[in-house]
């Protein structure tokens, strides 16, 4: 990863407009995130941090491509020629159930993960082994996605690109995220918690939790994050001021209603059955 940073670094500092060099460098930077090699953030002792020359290259890629078209079945698509259609085949050890799903070029996806249709897969994304990319789910650009996450139907990861230096949303090893769930703004999940159904979890969001009667909220440049097996359930609280106080208006608020137990590991296991 160090020579292709300096690679790059040093072939924008050089101010060389080359398409055929920025495409060829460009390619090197894909196919490294294709594969795994380099990701947009990765975990150094107990901390996530982002690799922002990663970001900046796939920015960079988006500016120096210009609008092309592939052939698909059973449509065309048409995208900047720096990101053709990702060459997936049945050595990724991967299932993409016909139905329209597409995983962009620049993401990684790693074996044993399976992706029902329709879903997306956006670029600098990465998922981990093991996971259930559920119908209608989105996993945004940069997102990083642990081992065995289970993404419920219609549940929306975030994709955080820009700025370069700000960390994508995280979702951890063995999450289990419900269905219509939105996690946005580099909102990070430790692992095991369980995100249940329809909860929003962003940066403007306090989360409170119910154990220790502490409100969670993104603080001094740290992102809301959920802590390990915690169990979070759309909630809401009384707006305490104003107008809406006479009239006992709420505000959502998600809730931390427990921890993970064994009762709660058992509900969440038939992904593992149908596999």
């Amino acid at each position: 990863m160090t020579d292709l940073k300096n690679r790059f670094e040093e072939f924008l500092k050089s101010g060389n407009t080359d398409k055929e060099k920025s495409y060829l460098i460009f390619s090197e930077i894909r196919t490294a995130l294709e594969k795994g090699e380099i990701r947009t953030a990765q975990k150094i002792k107990d901390t996530w941090v982002v690799n922002s020359w990663v970001k900046e290259a796939i920015l960079w890629g988006f500016r120096i491509g210009v609008l092309s078209g592939s052939d698909g079945l059973p449509n065309k698509f048409f995208d900047k020629n720096t990101l053709p259609v990702q060459d997936i085949s049945l050595g990724n050890k991967i299932r993409i159930v016909p139905g329209g799903s597409s995983v962009r070029g620049g993401a990684y996806v790693a074996q044993g993960t399976i992706i029902m249709p329709p879903s997306y897969i956006n670029i600098g994304a990465y998922v981990d082994e093991g996971c259930m990319i559920d119908s209608h789910a989105l996993v945004g650009s940069c997102a990083q996605v642990g081992k065995k996450v289970h993404l419920s139907a219609a549940s929306q990861i975030g994709g955080v690109l820009e700025p370069a230096g700000a960390l994508p949303v995280i979702i951890e090893d063995n999450v289990f995220i419900g269905g219509n769930c939105g996690i946005y703004e580099g909102t990070i999940i430790k692992q095991n918690a369980v995100i249940g159904t329809g909860v929003i979890l962003n940066a403007a969001t306090p989360v409170f939790d119910n154990t220790t009667g502490e409100f969670i909220k993104k603080q001094n440049g740290i992102p809301l994050t959920i802590p390990a097996n915690a169990v979070v359930i759309a909630g809401s609280r009384p707006i305490t001021g104003g107008h809406g106080l006479a009239k006992n208006i709420h505000v959502y608020c998600p809730v931390i209603i427990k921890y993970r137990d064994d009762k709660t590991g058992k509900s969440i296991t038939l992904e593992d059955m149908l596999r």
